[in-house]
Order: C-alpha cells, then structure tokens, then sequence
C-alpha cells in the first residue's frame, strides 16, 4: 500500500463525527452531511455523503466527475434514478433498508424519497467526492448560447429558469408555488372522482410479498459545476 500519509504525526486523524459537517440544509428533516479528506486526513480513495430526507424530497440531478457512487439505503425508502448513457434512457432503481443502487462514474442521476425519514448513506471511491449540478449547468449556461443552441426564445428561456437557485442540492424549495399543469390538474380531478364513487371494499391484507408498495417506476412529482467545497 503506498500513502503519503505520515501515521505518526500527532496531527494524524483517525475518526470524525460526521454530524459535525453539513454540506447542505434544507430544513430539519432534509439535510446532506459530508466526510471526505478535508475532515479526516487518513481517508485516502473513500468519502461519503450522509443524506435525510422526507418524501417526495430529491436530490438534484446530478454527476460525480471523479468518482463512482454506491447507494446505501439505511432506512425509509428512494428511488436511484440513472441516465445509461448507453441506452439512452433513465433507469429507475427503488431501494429500501439494506438494499444498494450502483451509479458509475461520470453518469447523470438524482435521488427521490419515496418515505419520510429516508436515510442514505453515499460511498464514493475518491477523497473528495466533485460534483456538477444540474442547476448550476441550467443558471450558468449562457442563456443566448442554450437559446441559440436549441432554437429557443432566449427571454423565455431566462424566463423559465428565473426561479433556479444554483447549487440546490435538495429540491424542491422551501418556498415553492408551482403552479401545476393542465394534465395534473385533470389527474387530481379524476382521482377524486373515482375514489368518490368508488364502492367500500375490505381492506386488503398486506403483501408481503413484494418489497416495492410504491408506484414503479417513480413519476418525479415536480415535473448541476465543480468540487462540493
């Protein structure tokens, strides 16, 4: 094993409490903690992020430049979602406690709770873990080149990404008002209706047999540039 690490400095660490670090907060219940070289000096090619949430709460689209990520589900529920640059299509990977989801290095992702109180625990095979945020590409993009790039109308589009705050991390905001869409509105409206009309029924045992209660693969219900220091 080679290391430039020099193990018998009084300066050499050998533990940290990872509580004592917050990346970012949202609030109480959806917050990110971080461990990497920067907090214990003897971490070599491992970091970690520890990361709360309550449902429907998502960790932005995002990808790591240096490193692989692997997912570890503590407790509550979410969904990895992956884009396979490959394929060319989001795979969707629901995990619950003691289950695992594997983003390579380089691969566009995001996280969704699916529970309250969700926790994960992000291992990441570098001593810093970098990041490009889908909300800092959307807000430091110039908007002339995305509007002449895509055909767009550059005052809309300025328009349309107004509201992003770059550096999200866990969306959506405190303060959203979203006004939703047609289609969301007339689902809503449908969804009342039926459940109006419909007749009493006994309640269903539950089945044990499949691990996934929640809707699969997840429809995201609302709808990143550098190193995380």
């Amino acid at each position: 094993m080679s290391s430039n690490i020099d193990y018998t400095s009084p300066s050499t660490q050998f533990t940290f409490d990872v509580n004592n670090s917050t990346l970012f907060k949202k609030d109480p219940q959806n917050y990110i903690n971080i461990l990497g070289v920067e907090q214990l000096n003897t971490l070599e090619n491992t970091s970690l992020l520890d990361i709360f949430l309550s449902k429907d709460n998502v960790v932005e689209p995002h990808y790591h430049q240096n490193a692989a990520e692997l997912v570890y589900c503590i407790s509550g529920a979410a969904i990895v979602s992956i884009l396979n640059p490959f394929t060319k299509k989001i795979e969707n990977y629901p995990i619950k406690p003691g289950q695992v989801a594997n983003v390579p290095q380089g691969w566009w992702h995001y996280e969704v709770a699916t529970e309250d109180d969700t926790h994960l625990l992000a291992i990441f095979d570098a001593p810093t873990p970098e990041v490009i945020l889908g909300s800092d590409i959307l807000t430091f993009t110039p908007a002339n080149i995305m509007a002449h790039t895509y055909c767009l109308d550059e005052k809309q589009w300025k328009k349309t990404i107004a509201p992003i705050v770059p550096s999200t991390y866990i969306g959506p905001p405190k303060n959203c008002n979203r006004v939703k869409s047609a289609s969301e509105k007339q689902k809503e409206s449908d969804c009342k209706c039926k459940c109006k009309h419909k007749p009493k029924s006994k309640p269903k045992q539950p089945n044990y047999m499949n691990p996934y209660p929640y809707h699969y693969p997840y429809v995201y219900p609302y709808g990143s540039y550098g190193s995380y220091y």
